[in-house]
């Protein structure tokens, strides 16, 4: 998947600046992509050129001026046509992953390091996420919120993203508590 296609998504919420849409990615699309804001920038430069988005040039009196972002109806056709695409499995490429593998008696205090820091982070981002969800949820059930939303895909993406960290603590933590009673052994 290109990353026009992730800022077009982003871009159903509305007009907005680059800056909003860096800071939105974490809090929308970051669940299941990631990018740089410098690769934002070259990526709505190379859109606008095509006639995916529009910029508009809002003057500000305190700030520097700011571009404006929306989606034309271009961009609209090329997110349809995204969505028709039929979807290939995404195959896992995590470092992390590989020394896992490579640990033969549980006693790399390294490895277990780095286990740890996966499980700190993945509680991080699963409050993240949770965050968001109330403030979606806003005091309303699951089943009113969806109800009266007009997109539910940020939901379903957020859903997603919620169960990928609580398997990343799952796992992580019965790693980290195999790793342990194996070096105990070891020692």
């Amino acid at each position: 998947m290109a990353l026009r296609n992730a800022v077009l998504a982003a871009l159903l919420e509305g007009e907005a600046s680059g800056y909003d849409l860096a800071k939105g990615f974490d809090a929308s699309v970051a669940n299941f992509w990631m990018a740089t804001p410098q690769q934002l920038y070259r990526e709505l430069d190379r859109m606008a050129s095509e006639g995916l988005i529009e910029a508009r040039l809002v003057q500000q009196e305190r700030r520097p001026n700011k571009r404006m972002f929306s989606l034309t109806e271009a961009g609209r056709a090329a997110l349809r046509d995204f969505t028709a695409e039929p979807s290939k499995p995404t195959a896992i490429r995590d470092e992390l992953m590989v020394k896992v593998y490579a640990v033969d008696d549980g006693d790399e205090p390294a490895v277990r390091a780095a286990i740890a820091e996966r499980l700190e982070w993945a509680r991080g981002k699963l409050a993240h996420y949770d965050r968001i969800r109330a403030r979606l949820l806003d005091g309303r059930t699951e089943d009113e919120y969806l109800a009266a939303t007009e997109r539910v895909g940020p939901y379903l993406t957020l859903m997603a993203g919620r169960a990928f960290e609580q398997d990343n603590i799952r796992w992580a933590g019965q790693a980290l508590r195999i790793l342990e009673q194996r070096a105990s052994v070891a020692r």
